[in-house]
């Protein structure tokens, strides 16, 4: 037998317009840019420009209807007919006047637009084919020859297994081949440049540029180098040097030649020359100037659109509400009207709520480090979490976390990541609290200045660190190490 009972839950749900705010604010500038043009293309009831006061109250004047002005017949004849039960109030969209939201308000409107300058280059597979091609003796070798550069990683390296490409080449175009014929082929990509494209390994890519450079010009030094390279690379990766020394007999400046001649190959032969063309350009999505001794804060909005909501569709919502008995075609354009204008007035409200809550942001991290924004010395950075932020503008957590997000700041010291001015926090001896980045400061120039046939290891730089009052342990140094992404002290040191 079924039990039938009732039950409240209370639900915490997201409406589509939180949604869409949530997702504009993960965004940093440049991508920003690009969602509002890929809105307007989507949306007719988004507009691109500036408003026209005198055009907007002629319209108003126009279309701004007053319901008290109906007849009472006209009433009488809406009531009577049971179609208008279920009408679509439009009276809500007749009266609107959206102004819009104008994006780079925050600079001069006579100032050029920037755009982004895009470098026009051919990717380095391109390259590769046009440099085999003469070389290429069949059919089956171009098709072959395009299957391993296109399976080609963008540093240039061929991780694939061969026998795995084989397999690729039977499902894929039905074509049978073998990994000696791939080898074959493998070989003559490997004779391309950049040197050591084709490579399967860093010690297979290391080899093929030093016999290149042997055949132009062959020493004792690339001698030494291959051998290292082919037989003591493991001794040679992890600095080993007295192992070196003794097991090819030499003395030591014959190896400090090799590996300087070895430091100076590319481990990355194809780095510079990807497929896409990496930018190196930041956009900032903010500008904090020091104007007569006080900091000004501001949205890096001069490339993007002016939205405003169109008023094209006040005419077909004028001729729908005029319509005593309005046909059905008329019902859904004034539908698709309705929802596209709904999708439009969201989204400039989203946009707009995005501003505020940046700046929001933007302006209580200033407040925050106002000594290191007017003075630039990170020692003045002050330990600051995402909560301290959070609790300054009584907003959640996780939203000041998608603020940070991918975004910069210009100043006038250069550009740097939101996340650059967050840091935990340390209390020395005297029980001052400090930011880690300043026990990073003093850890990178105590690495800079050591000596590097001896560099100090984790528990030398812990016991500077003790002597300048900071107490920390050898692991915590270890910790700052790893995150400035500098090697262990054995992988530091250098020969004579």
């Amino acid at each position: 037998m079924l039990k039938q009972s009732l039950n409240q839950k209370l639900l915490q749900k997201l409406s589509p317009q939180q949604i869409q705010f949530i997702k504009l604010l993960e965004l940093n500038t440049l991508n920003f840019e690009e969602r509002v043009e890929e809105e307007l293309l989507e949306n007719p009831a988004l507009e691109n420009g500036k408003d026209d006061d005198d055009t907007r109250s002629s319209d108003d004047e126009d279309y701004n209807y007053d319901n008290d002005s109906e007849t009472d017949s006209d009433y009488n004849d809406k009531d009577d007919s049971p179609e208008y039960e279920s009408e679509i109030d439009v009276s809500d969209y007749l009266g609107d006047d959206e102004g819009g939201i104008q994006l780079n308000e925050h600079f001069n409107r006579d100032e050029e637009k920037e755009t982004i300058p895009i470098n026009s280059t051919i990717s380095f597979r391109e390259n590769l084919k046009d440099q085999l091609a003469s070389s290429l003796t069949s059919a089956e070798e171009e098709v072959i020859a395009d299957q391993i550069i296109g399976t080609l990683d963008d540093d240039g390296y061929l991780r694939r297994p061969l026998r795995s490409m084989v397999n690729d080449l039977l499902f894929t175009i039905n074509i049978r081949t073998t990994e000696e014929e791939l080898e074959k082929v493998l070989k003559k990509i490997q004779n391309l440049d950049p040197p050591g494209v084709g490579a399967r390994d860093l010690q297979e890519c290391l080899l093929l540029q030093i016999r290149r450079k042997a055949k132009l010009k062959n020493t004792p030094i690339t001698k030494l180098a291959e051998i290292i390279i082919e037989k003591y690379m493991e001794d040679f990766s992890k600095k080993h040097y007295e192992r070196l020394l003794k097991k090819l007999d030499i003395n030591e400046q014959y190896l400090k030649e090799a590996i300087t001649f070895i430091s100076r190959l590319n481990p990355k032969p194809a780095g510079s020359a990807a497929d896409s063309v990496k930018m190196d350009y930041i956009i900032p999505d903010f500008v904090v100037k020091e104007v007569y001794g006080e900091l000004e804060v501001s949205l890096n909005n001069r490339n993007t659109p002016e939205l405003k909501v169109s008023p094209s569709y006040r005419e077909t919502l004028k001729g729908y509400e005029q319509a005593k008995k309005p046909e059905k075609s008329m019902k859904d354009a004034v539908q698709f009207i309705k929802q596209k204008l709904d999708s439009a007035k969201w989204f400039v409200e989203s946009v707009k709520q995005r501003q505020n809550t940046l700046l929001l942001t933007m302006n209580a991290i200033v407040e925050f480090q106002k000594a290191y924004f007017l003075t630039g010395d990170e020692t003045h950075l002050r330990p600051m979490i995402l909560k301290d932020i959070a609790d300054r503008i009584h907003m959640d957590v996780s939203t000041i976390s998608r603020v940070a997000s991918s975004k910069y700041v210009e100043t006038d010291f250069g550009i740097f990541s939101l996340k650059h001015f967050f840091s935990e926090g340390i209390v020395t001896e005297s029980g001052e609290e400090v930011s880690n980045k300043e026990v990073k400061k003093i850890l990178s120039e105590a690495i800079d200045s050591e000596n590097k046939q001896k560099p100090l290891t984790d528990g030398k730089l812990m016991e500077i660190l003790k002597s300048k009052g900071y107490n920390i342990a050898r692991r915590t140094v270890a910790k700052y190490r790893e995150q400035m992404q500098i090697p262990v002290a054995r992988l530091r040191k250098e020969l004579k």
